[in-house]
């Protein structure tokens, strides 16, 4: 049965993290943030897993009613945000196969394939090397950081300058460097990589803009190899009812590229690799409300729910208020 972490704040402030397999939900001894449990294994040289059997156990909780009192944190954050690092990389997932099908006409029909398009086909055929080899490197962008991360139930709030704020249902790694600069993974939380999908679409060269948003996660660090097949709901709620609503896949037998190969070509850069930095990086999706008309409004409710995760990813639509910039000169 899957170990799943999450990180609990008490009414009186007093953090701490709770191991959950099944139904079943306890207190870890011993260790405030999941980040120090980590550190902790990487230090002992073992397994998370066998980190927290040998943290003993505290009290039992019930994880459903800490969520719905507002209790439950974001799985993974840094005492200090400037070291959480929150990335993505696109164009990986493979849709249905009719979306597949259609797109392999239009490369095959087009005198020019753009981009996109060209990325997309040589993922396909190069982003699932064999063990030992380097594969196909994948669209990749900056998200933020560890200010820009959200946790349960917090709302995700557009910038007053936005167009768009849009779902972007799917997987997110997470990963702790350890003082060798060696990058580990320490699980995969369900994520809203919420993004400006009507920036996006006006010039594609603006999607490093569209991407520079807030990001939230599921309350739940799922630990140990990553599920090949993960099935969802997407869905929105406006005044209590649903108005759009569909099914998400993810999973390496859903994407064109390997967990493995993402990883590599992200941290095969230096400044990725720095001790005890956290990195969370979004895998991406297939799922948007945006591609069938859907435009969101403040007050709408994202909900993203997938098994094995047991909590959902809930998060109000609101937008900031507008800030004056000025740069000066010295």
């Amino acid at each position: 049965m899957a170990l799943r972490l999450l990180q609990h704040r008490s009414d009186q402030g007093v953090r701490s993290v709770i191991a959950a397999q099944g139904d079943a939900a306890h207190i870890v001894p011993g260790f405030a943030t999941v980040r120090a449990l980590a550190l902790h294994a990487i230090r002992r040289g073992i397994p998370l897993v066998q980190a927290v059997e040998a943290a003993d156990r505290g009290d039992a909780v019930d994880i459903a009613a800490e969520y719905a009192a507002g209790r439950l944190l974001a799985p993974i954050d840094h005492e200090d945000g400037a070291h959480l690092l929150m990335t993505g990389t696109g164009l990986t997932h493979l849709g249905s196969a009719e979306g597949r099908d259609r797109m392999h006409r239009e490369a095959a029909a087009a005198e020019k394939q753009t981009d996109s398009m060209r990325m997309f086909l040589e993922g396909l055929e190069g982003g699932k090397p064999a063990p030992g080899q380097t594969g196909q490197q994948p669209e990749w962008f900056y998200k933020g950081d560890g200010s820009q991360l959200v946790g349960p139930g917090a709302p995700l709030a557009m910038p007053a300058f936005a167009q768009d704020g849009g779902e972007e249902p799917e997987l997110a790694g997470v990963y702790i460097v350890g003082e060798d600069g060696t990058p580990y993974r320490i699980g995969l939380a369900l994520a809203n990589e919420f993004s400006d999908h009507v920036t996006e679409r006006h010039n594609y060269l603006w999607l490093a803009h569209s991407k520079l948003r807030q990001a939230a996660l599921g309350p739940e660090l799922l630990v140990g190899p990553p599920p090949a097949h993960v099935e969802g709901a997407s869905r929105i709620v406006r005044n209590g009812e649903t108005i759009w609503e569909k099914p998400f896949l993810s999973g390496e037998a859903n994407m064109s590229h390997s967990f493995a190969n993402l990883e590599h070509h992200h941290f095969k850069y230096d400044l990725f690799r720095r001790p005890g930095d956290v990195h969370v990086h979004f895998f991406g999706t297939a799922t948007l409300s945006f591609s069938d008309g859907v435009r969101t409004q403040e007050g709408d409710v994202f909900e993203i729910e997938a098994a094995p995760f047991t909590l959902p990813a809930r998060n109000p639509l609101t937008r900031a208020r507008p800030v004056p910039v000025a740069v000066r000169g010295l």
